[in-house]
């Protein structure tokens, strides 16, 4: 008997340590699987590049250097070869880099406040993106490498330095999966011709990709003359070496709109990535085209191209599955968050993102404007880009989706390719001035020498949106304050000490915004108050809603008022 229970309570604790064997090789093969090694790099000696001073807020590294302006906007030529840039832009943008991945991380917090999702999505995205370094070219990873020898190890609890800031390339296209959060929802357009008031081309865009306010606070312009393909500017920020909005040498921009993805099922090229080997490698817009056919994305966008060379734009329409090219009809060109050439009419995601999202509405807006202000200058395409107003001229509130303007930008830009001109924002968002940078003079006059030289044109800046002096300005950033008030009551469920105030207050600074009102009625239904909850539901749908499913939220919460006061 002594002997059949110390034999089944030896198979008991055999089957336990199997059991625990297997567990740690799985965990172990899947940390192995996840595990991204750097790429190899031949020549290391740029490791021991010294950052030196050159004057208050402007350094140098080798022959690469930033410098920030008096506008806020940070200011960076980076030369030499991928990995050299890499470290360069590194060690020069310590401080940045660490703020700029600090403020991604808070804001992933903010939107996932749960720790065991947190720590779930961190192992889901690095098994997803474990192929990634398969699809990006060598010096982007070599490049992208550099930089994280910078990277601080406050945040190693994430990953190791090179996986998290190859990770941080996806983050406009995992954007695309939190569609719901309105990360993403940029406009772009092109003028040329008749359409121009001096016949050349110009191309406007807004880069509408929200991650917080401080994700924003320091903006990169980015001056790289790389070892091979073409010298090019870019807009951008700490870490990052993918392209967005940007320039070359010759004279062909790139900027890119996402548009609706299905949840992609592995990883693929970022389409930053993609946009930056264009920009690095193309000149016109065919060659832009057979390089974007080249590569597998795993979300859709379009990219407007625009080419000194061609004297026009086009957009490439881009998803998982394939690649088209929009040429123009005419003068001009426009670009929202949904494709528009004959491959995609029949696309039902295509279908589904025009009826359901704010991106039609948008587009005709833009059309609006166009028609209004051509022919182009560069002041008139500013103030289409800084248009608050819905179709015909509408009060849709501050802050629409529905908006040109959705005082959410990252950036906005101009470009006049067949110049080499290129204007940029200041905060707040593009209503501060626009600066103005010769690329002809950067790259080919005194890039190198680090000298400290003014590298703006002044006399062409676009002075700040009168807009920012106005009682409207202010009481869209009352809005905003009270709103994270808001915000917080309804997280914690708690009570405003001074409601039958505080929300009449709330509403009056942005009355024709949907989200005022529906705000206000969630708090109402929340403290079990469904009569006033729902006069502020019906009043939020009397406004100009973005999104199909943000409406249908709303008649929800209306049902749950009407049940509420059957029970009542």
């Amino acid at each position: 008997m002594q002997n059949k229970k110390h034999s089944r309570k030896n198979r008991v604790w055999t089957a336990v340590f199997i059991t625990a064997a297997i567990l740690l090789s799985l965990w172990a093969w899947f940390m192995i699987s996840i595990y991204v090694s750097p790429p190899p790099v031949a020549d290391r000696s740029a490791d021991t590049l010294k950052v030196s001073e050159i004057s208050r807020d402007f350094t140098r590294c080798g022959s690469s250097w930033l410098k920030k302006d008096t506008s806020g906007l940070w200011l960076m030529y980076l030369k030499g070869s991928p990995y050299e840039r890499g470290i360069a832009n590194g060690k020069l943008a310590k401080s940045l880099i660490y703020s700029q991945e600090k403020a991604f991380i808070n804001q992933i917090r903010k939107m996932i406040p749960s720790r065991f999702y947190l720590r779930f999505l961190k192992y889901f995205i690095y098994w997803f993106n474990r192929d990634l370094d398969s699809y990006i070219p060598t010096e982007y990873k070599q490049e992208i490498f550099g930089i994280s020898r910078s990277a601080s190890s406050d945040f190693s609890y994430i990953g190791d330095a090179y996986q998290r800031m190859l990770n941080y390339h996806s983050a406009h296209d995992i954007g695309h999966a939190m569609e719901q959060l309105s990360l993403v929802g940029c406009t772009s357009f092109g003028a040329w011709g008749k359409a121009s008031a001096d016949g050349s081309l110009i191309i406007g865009r807004n880069f509408d990709f929200y991650m917080g306010d401080e994700f924003s606070h320091n903006k990169i312009v980015c001056f790289e003359q790389p070892d091979s393909g073409y010298a090019f500017m870019m807009v951008t920020w700490g870490g990052m070496t993918g392209a967005v909005s940007g320039m070359n040498d010759e004279g062909l921009t790139v900027t890119i709109n996402a548009a609706k993805s299905k949840i992609p099922l592995s990883a693929r090229m970022p389409i930053s990535l993609l946009a930056r080997e264009i920009l690095q490698y193309a000149s016109t817009i065919y060659e832009a085209y057979a390089i974007a056919q080249r590569h597998n994305t795993f979300v859709s966008e379009s990219l407007l191209i625009g080419s000194s060379k061609d004297g026009r734009a086009a957009v490439i329409e881009k998803s998982p599955y394939k690649t088209a090219l929009r040429q123009p009809r005419g003068n001009s060109i426009s670009s929202a968050n949904h494709f528009q050439s004959a491959d995609f009419a029949e696309d039902p995601l295509n279908k589904e993102n025009i009826r359901e999202n704010a991106s039609l509405y948008r587009y005709r807006r833009l059309k609006e404007d166009l028609r209004a202000e051509f022919p182009l200058d560069v002041e008139k395409t500013a103030w289409i880009l800084r248009d608050r107003a819905g179709l015909d001229g509408k009060d849709i509130g501050m802050g629409n989706e529905k908006a040109m303007n959705q005082l959410i930008a990252h950036h906005s830009i101009i470009f006049k390719p067949s110049e080499r001109l290129v204007w940029v924002s200041t905060g707040p968002w593009q209503l501060g001035s626009y600066k103005c940078f010769d690329l002809r003079k950067i790259f080919h006059n005194f890039a190198a020498s680090c000298q400290g030289v003014d590298i703006e044109v002044k006399e062409q800046e676009i002075p700040p949106d009168v807009f920012l002096k106005s009682a409207g300005y202010r009481a869209f950033n009352q809005f905003r304050a009270m709103k994270r008030i808001l915000h917080d009551c309804l997280k914690n469920g708690s009570v405003l000490p001074d409601e039958c105030s505080f929300i009449p207050a709330f509403i009056h600074t942005n009355p024709e915004f949907y989200e005022s009102w529906y705000l206000a009625g969630e708090y109402f239904l929340l403290h079990e108050k469904p009569a006033q909850a729902r006069s502020y539901y019906y009043r939020a749908l009397n406004c100009e809603v973005p999104r199909w499913q943000e409406k249908q939220k709303i008649i929800r919460r209306i049902a749950e008022c009407n049940t509420g006061l059957k029970k009542n």
